[in-house]
């Protein structure tokens, strides 16, 4: 160790190590804690550093910058300024440490967020799918605390220029707020670095109704088609108005012919509650053409692997086309049967409790139809106060 005034001039031709030194702190007098640090191997450059002591009484080093990035006035100012800081109580080395430990968002997601995804969430997958194929190429390296709203928002505009529809973009970003909420929960940052931002917010619902000659055309193909075990999956989803995975995951304990009714496990329904769904006599006409009641546990199963269900959508995408309805999504069979119902005269609230809605906000979509409903029941009356035709 040397102390001595630093100069500029010392800066730019004396950082050097005397002979048999592996490094040496020059410490200057004008400015006391601050030194730079030179290494045997580095002549002519150096580190500048502010010395303390911590809470404990313990010496801490700050590291301030290369001699080559920064000036000597400026170190001088950086080390005053820490100075003072440490005396209201600040500990900056330790803050440093703190920030050094922070992981990158992809050691993160990998070994906490995904895990715990896992265990907690049904989609979990999809989350796996948005980190690998573009939130973590894009921000994978960088510490959590690192990320910040701007750069994020970028990347959220940028998602739609690449094609993605806006609710797919807005996805990422959820899934990598959720990620940072956790992360704050959890100790490893004080606060959500992309908090605030806004979302596109689409709404993206797509409600294909049928009408009752488009029903009457994919029914027609329903009974006839030769691959019986995918029509009769259609057919079921026709008649309880339940979600493909539920009905994939149907077995035949939860299934009571004398009651009419067919319970959803709460590990299987999305609303994670139990519900029973009421069976029609279509869906129990259904039921009855099934050949898998006392031989296999789920109601449909693949009789070449002797498996349930996982997919129909290839099989799907034929039948559809067969009734000449290329753009009929499976889901539409549910809104289907929701329509139905409220064409029928039920009411929105039963209609909520029979297709499992937790939020009554999302069976409002049907609304208009149970205004149409009104509406010509309303036209029916219309005799009673029409005007008398006016006398010859």
């Amino acid at each position: 160790m040397a102390t001595l005034k630093l100069t500029p001039a010392f800066i730019a031709t004396g950082l050097v190590c005397t002979a048999g030194q592996k490094k040496i702190e020059y410490c200057d007098t004008d400015a006391p804690g601050l030194y730079v640090l030179v290494s045997a191997a580095s002549p002519g450059r150096g580190t500048y550093y502010h010395r303390y002591k911590d809470r404990s009484g313990k010496t801490a080093h700050k590291k301030i910058g290369k001699s080559t990035d920064i000036s000597l006035a400026d170190a001088r100012k950086e080390s005053k300024r820490l100075k003072a800081e440490i005396a209201l109580g600040a500990d900056p080395a330790a803050v440093a440490k703190i920030q050094r430990e922070v992981p990158t968002l992809a050691d993160f997601v990998k070994a906490d967020y995904l895990p715990h995804a896992e265990s907690h969430k049904r989609s979990w997958k999809r989350d796996e799918e948005l980190f690998r194929l573009r939130v973590l190429p894009a921000f994978g390296t960088f510490k959590l605390n690192q990320l910040t709203r701007k750069a994020v928002q970028d990347f959220h505009s940028s998602l739609v220029s690449q094609g993605l529809s806006k609710a797919t973009a807005d996805h990422h970003i959820k899934v990598l707020r959720r990620a940072l909420n956790l992360a704050v929960l959890w100790g490893f940052i004080e606060k959500n670095p992309i908090s605030g931002i806004e979302l596109f917010n689409e709404d993206n619902r797509m409600e294909n109704y049928l009408s009752n000659e488009e029903l009457q055309r994919l029914l027609a193909v329903l009974r006839d088609d030769d691959n019986r075990a995918v029509c009769l999956i259609a057919m079921f989803l026709l008649s309880t108005g339940c979600r493909l995975n539920e009905a994939l995951q149907a077995t035949w304990r939860n299934v009571d012919r004398g009651q009419r009714v067919w319970r959803i496990l709460a590990i299987n329904s999305k609303s994670k509650r139990m519900r029973s769904v009421p069976l029609n006599d279509s869906a129990l006409h259904v039921l009855d053409q099934l050949d898998t009641e006392g031989e296999f546990e789920h109601l449909f199963v693949n009789r070449q692997t002797r498996l349930p269900y996982t997919t129909i959508m290839k099989v799907w995408e034929r039948l559809r086309m067969k009734a000449s309805l290329p753009k009929l999504r499976i889901h539409d069979l549910r809104h289907a049967y929701a329509s139905l119902l409220v064409s029928s005269g039920r009411t929105l609230y039963e209609v909520q409790q029979i297709l499992g809605h937790s939020d009554p906000k999302v069976t409002m979509r049907y609304s208009h139809l149970s205004a149409k409903s009104l509406q010509d029941a309303a036209s029916s009356a219309s005799v009673i106060v029409a005007p008398m035709p006016m006398a010859a």
